[in-house]
């Protein structure tokens, strides 16, 4: 039992103080001012030229910095990277408003998937206060941990049903840490995408796709993402797919 209580003190204790930001060195720093610099002066490929390096080498980004980006791969007509920079942006500054300019933009090309729900919201809600909200179950873990160790300690009777309880609630963390989510989507990325019935080349051709478009993806095989198209299960090839963020992985 106390080597148990020194585990989950030791995990609440990762969790709670192990997670920081990102911050921007100085060279970052200047680099991030002269694009924005060009940005300013409409020099709008060379700007983006450093945020994408900034971005992608150094894994550093401001919001400001994100949505410049997105502007700019809309005004190439490029929808892919714009989409991908909205959702980057989405995931950690979530917005209606930024959600409906996806909307808008899908509506306009015509495309698959950018239609939002408040249940859309509510998730990207979610993911944004999941470590706050797993760091909560923990501690309470931690807590209900002690207290019955103080109690076993005193040798003070402990109900067979807290026990099942508690033991319930640890199970419940070990999913909400390692299994939970509320699933992944990706946008296409090549032109003449074929969308298939099954995870093979000699499977039945449902649709043959153009870029842009957005999917849920419900499972991979091998070479093969499984997503919902038209409200149906297909398959789709992963090198056509571009993986959207994902909050927790951001």
């Amino acid at each position: 039992m106390p080597n148990i209580f020194r585990k989950f003190c030791s995990l609440f204790c990762v969790l709670w103080f192990g997670i920081a930001q990102p911050v921007l060195s100085q060279s970052a720093t200047d680099r991030l001012t002269t694009a924005d610099s060009l940005y300013t002066q409409h020099q709008y490929t060379n700007a983006l030229r450093i945020y994408e390096q900034l971005l992608d080498q150094e894994q550093v980004y401001t919001p400001q910095m994100l949505l410049k980006m997105a502007y700019i791969h809309e005004g190439l007509q490029q929808y892919t990277q714009s989409m991908k920079y909205l959702q980057l942006y989405y995931s950690k500054h979530p917005s209606r408003s930024v959600l409906r300019k996806m909307e808008e933009v899908g509506l306009e090309q015509q495309l698959e998937g950018y239609t939002y729900t408040d249940w859309d919201f509510f998730k990207t809600q979610f993911y944004k206060y999941y470590t706050q909200i797993l760091n909560g179950l923990v501690f309470l873990a931690a807590l209900g941990l002690f207290i019955m160790l103080l109690r076993w300690r005193k040798k003070l009777y402990i109900r067979p049903y807290t026990k099942v309880i508690f033991f319930v609630y640890l199970v419940f963390i070990f999913y909400f840490a390692n299994f939970l989510t509320l699933g992944k989507q990706g946008i296409i990325q090549s032109t003449n995408v074929p969308i298939m019935a099954g995870p093979s080349a000699g499977a039945a051709l449902i649709a043959s796709v153009g870029i842009g478009h957005k999917v849920d993806i419900l499972g991979e095989e091998d070479i093969w993402y499984r997503i919902e198209w038209n409200d149906q299960t297909a398959y789709i090839r992963k090198n056509n797919l571009l993986l959207l963020p994902h909050p927790l992985n951001n």
